[in-house]
């Protein structure tokens, strides 16, 4: 008879595999077909903005590999693996030495000490540093000695706003959110990859924005979503909110990216401090990216205090957050993202409940919640007697 924790064994094997088969359908329905582990240039869809449907599978493909290895592995070598780790080291030389850029204009690959002359590093060094990452097919060694971009390593080149996040990582530990340390550009810039990381584009596909005549983007930066917005949903009217600094900034950027919607009208753009004033009356959508995930109790409530005043019978506020889910490994980014604000801000992930709480000292009511994987839409509206 089998025993019990086999069967559990079996049932990992059988999530693995149709997961895995729901992730290729995916990747084959444009006719570009599956990605190979030394691709070296991106998927269509690696620069889609929804890809709910693949992200739901690799939650679970993840969740499972990581337990079905735990399982099985001996309890030393998975435990020593937790902190036995320094890709993130790799990684922040790799970002800083402009690795990709050079190893760009090479797609058929570079010789190591060729390579480290144009980086200006240690060529041994160069070496170690780059096997490391090829474990994880991070650049990959094409011939001994020889490295070549893929997939993965095109997202740590200077032009690419994941690459800035990922260096955003690598500061926060040393110099947390203090601006004077900041590269103000790579940091917004960061900001603008992050919805590709987490998947939070997903709701401009799965949001009924048809039904939105106009959105304040509270706490805006230079218009991670809200770019987007104007360029799909050319109907919305949009105001961009944050601190003065950060309007005019973004106000440049829009400038550039979306003049279009700068010219016909379509867009404002109004400074905000957010933990002290109202933001513009009587908007369809009040939506923070990222936001109440920044803040305490204390200064979350105030937030969400100051949005509820402005607010109309039919308005609607939207915070899209990382909330705590157990899909075990395939929630790494929700649960270490809340070690992140907590360690930096003193903040946390909220669960649902705990959002439900907040709101409800704000007058708020939860009406709706889209899953997105990396993160979710929570809907607030404000609460009948």
């Amino acid at each position: 008879m089998t025993d019990s924790n086999e069967l559990k064994v079996e049932v990992l094997l059988d999530i693995i595999n149709s997961s895995a088969r729901e992730a290729m359908k995916e990747y084959k329905k444009n006719g570009h077909g599956v990605p190979g582990a030394d691709s070296t240039t991106f998927h269509p869809l690696d620069l889609a903005t929804d890809t709910l449907v693949l992200r739901k599978a690799i939650r679970l493909l993840e969740g499972a590999c990581h337990q079905l290895s735990a399982v099985l592995a001996p309890p030393q070598h998975t435990v020593f693996n937790f902190v036995h780790n320094y890709t993130w080291a790799c990684t922040d030389v790799a970002i800083r030495a402009r690795i990709a850029d050079v190893l760009d204009q090479y797609p058929e690959g570079l010789n190591v000490y060729a390579l480290a002359d144009a980086v200006n590093l240690d060529k041994t060094k160069t070496l170690r540093v780059l096997r490391a990452l090829v474990l994880k097919g991070c650049f990959k060694e094409v011939e001994h000695e020889v490295f070549a971009n893929t997939r993965l390593s095109l997202l740590l080149k200077s032009t690419s706003n994941v690459g800035c996040m990922v260096r955003g990582y690598q500061d926060f530990p040393k110099y947390g959110i203090n601006r004077d340390f900041w590269e103000m550009d790579i940091f917004h810039r960061g900001l603008l990859g992050y919805p590709e990381i987490v998947g939070s584009s997903a709701v401009l596909h799965h949001y009924p924005w048809d039904t939105v005549s106009s959105i304040v983007d509270v706490g805006s930066g230079i218009g991670g979503i809200s770019l987007h917005l104007a360029n799909m949903f050319p109907h919305l009217r949009i105001t961009n909110q944050d601190l003065p600094e950060v309007i005019e900034q973004a106000q440049v950027t829009w400038a550039k990216d979306a003049p279009e919607a700068v010219r016909d009208g379509r867009v404002e753009f109004v400074p905000l401090n957010f933990l002290e004033e109202s933001p513009v009356i009587g908007k369809d959508v009040y939506y923070l990216r990222s936001i109440l995930h920044d803040w305490p109790d204390a200064e979350a409530m105030t937030i969400l205090h100051n949005i509820r005043k402005v607010m109309g019978p039919n308005s609607q506020h939207k915070a899209p957050e990382p909330m705590l889910l157990n899909f075990g490994a395939g929630a790494h980014t929700a649960y270490h993202q809340d070690m992140v604000v907590w360690f930096l801000l003193n903040s946390k992930e909220r669960t649902l409940n705990e959002l439900k709480i907040i709101g409800a000292t704000a007058g708020l009511v939860i009406t709706g919640v889209y899953d997105l994987v990396g993160t979710m839409v929570v809907e607030f509206r404000i609460a009948q007697d």
